[in-house]
């Protein structure tokens, strides 16, 4: 992880850093000793953390909030790539940011033709390796992003999440003794938090 200035205080620019402290605000919940450590490693304190998450849901309520698209640009400036993908009949574009937290990832929006967001997640970085995943043993924390779960372990099912930025996958899966098991995993922001192992598939 790459350490960064301090994070702004109340009423300056809302800044690449304090996005990074919302990503890690949301996945507190499920990895705090993560979160901390990362938060150390940024050199920034909990309250710091906090008001950089408050600015941002008070951003996203304000009712001269602009586009999600907008709202990246301003903060994160212009993307890293562009890139058309087609989604059935459709011509979208993901557009990708570089993150210093997580440096083989991107922040990717995916946007619509008419420019509403579709998706906002992390996904794997173009040239990054991606992780090995064969049995539940590999789904550590931050180890692996929604798509890289889904196709290792398909056919997965998608399940609603409990928020916004979350999102859960279920499938069978082989554990250490290669006994196929089922698990339910959880992700913030389209990066992995845990998953749980139920009974066998």
């Amino acid at each position: 992880m790459v350490p960064m200035p301090s994070a702004k205080h109340h009423g300056s620019p809302f800044t690449p850093l304090d996005f990074q402290l919302v990503l890690l605000r949301r996945m507190a919940d499920h990895n705090p000793g993560l979160v901390e450590d990362a938060r150390r490693e940024l050199g920034v304190s909990i309250a710091e953390m906090r008001e950089a998450n408050r600015r941002w849901q008070a951003m996203l309520r304000s009712p001269r909030s602009r586009s999600a698209a907008s709202r990246y640009r301003l903060i994160l400036g212009e993307p890293e790539s562009v890139i058309s993908r087609r989604i059935g009949d459709l011509e979208c574009e993901a557009l990708r940011w570089p993150v210093p937290l997580w440096p083989d990832l991107r922040f990717e929006v995916m946007l619509a033709p008419n420019g509403a967001v579709w998706n906002e997640w992390l996904v794997r970085a173009p040239g990054a390796a991606a992780p090995e995943l064969r049995t539940l043993d590999d789904l550590t924390a931050w180890s692996c992003t929604v798509d890289e779960a889904a196709r290792a372990f398909a056919p997965a099912r998608p399940l609603e999440g409990t928020a916004p930025t979350r999102f859960g996958l279920a499938f069978t899966a082989p554990d250490a003794d290669g006994v196929r098991r089922e698990c339910v995993a959880e992700f913030t922001w389209g990066l992995l938090q845990r998953g749980a192992v139920g009974s066998h598939g």
